[in-house]
């Protein structure tokens, strides 16, 4: 069965990447969560996804130029006022929480344009105090950062995000010891799911949104994909289903 990921929380109704979102993703029954980490100035793994907080946030600045604390300070509910002050949550934060749910976690590590240090060692160390390896893929348009986390944790699962079409992408993923591919979703198709299951990935495409879009993912029996409308898809992945 193809997973629902609730990309950034339910970022398509609730403010993304906040706590609001997420709970959300827990109430519609996704099957996991997709959230994206960086570092603050004082070296805390903090969950949003632009490198500055200028789209997300009423404040303005670089994500690694403030402290947690300054970044605690700032509203994160975006076009979603209704939710009232939603902060930005460091991800020790969302891993407490995620601890008493059943729910699948991708993290991907921001550091494709702004080289965080130690990032991965931070966020791999929450991740096992936790206990939570089995249930976390690292995913990352930074390959290098992918080689490193399987480096450090050999025994959670990375994947490898990418925009363009790729030749054998499998063999780039095995060379890096990858076990899955997060490609964008409209380099995807029928026999490119079947070759990467053929080549032993996973293949979970970005960013699912509408029906059509959806009810093909299903059809293709890709393996998870992301959403900003998770209970949506989860409707639609019923409904495909019953239609076999």
């Amino acid at each position: 069965m193809t997973h629902i990921f609730a990309h950034r929380g339910s970022a398509g109704t609730h403010p993304e990447n906040t706590m609001a979102s997420f709970i959300e993703a827990v109430r519609v029954q996704a099957d996991g969560i997709e959230l994206d980490v960086q570092l603050s100035r004082d070296g805390v793994v903090v969950v949003i996804h632009d490198e500055t907080v200028n789209r997300t946030t009423d404040g303005t600045g670089w994500v690694g130029q403030m402290t947690y604390r300054q970044l605690r300070k700032l509203n994160a509910n975006y076009k979603f006022k209704q939710y009232g002050f939603c902060p930005i949550p460091s991800l020790q934060e969302v891993l407490e929480w995620a601890q008493n749910t059943s729910l699948l976690i991708n993290i991907e590590l921001k550091n494709n344009l702004v080289p965080y240090e130690r990032l991965e060692a931070k966020t791999i160390e929450l991740v096992e105090r936790y206990g939570l390896a089995s249930r976390v893929v690292f995913s990352s348009f930074n390959h290098e950062s992918m080689a490193t986390c399987h480096k450090l944790a050999p025994d959670i699962e990375t994947a490898l995000l990418y925009m363009e079409k790729l030749h054998r992408p499998w063999s780039y993923a095995h060379a890096l010891q990858a076990l899955a591919l997060h490609p964008y979703h409209p380099t995807v198709d029928q026999s490119f799911v079947e070759a990467a299951h053929a080549h032993h990935l996973l293949v979970r495409p970005f960013t699912i949104n509408k029906e059509e879009q959806m009810k093909t993912m299903f059809r293709y029996e890709v393996d998870g994909i992301f959403t900003d409308f998770p209970e949506k898809a989860k409707n639609i992945r019923e409904k495909t289903l019953r239609s076999f």
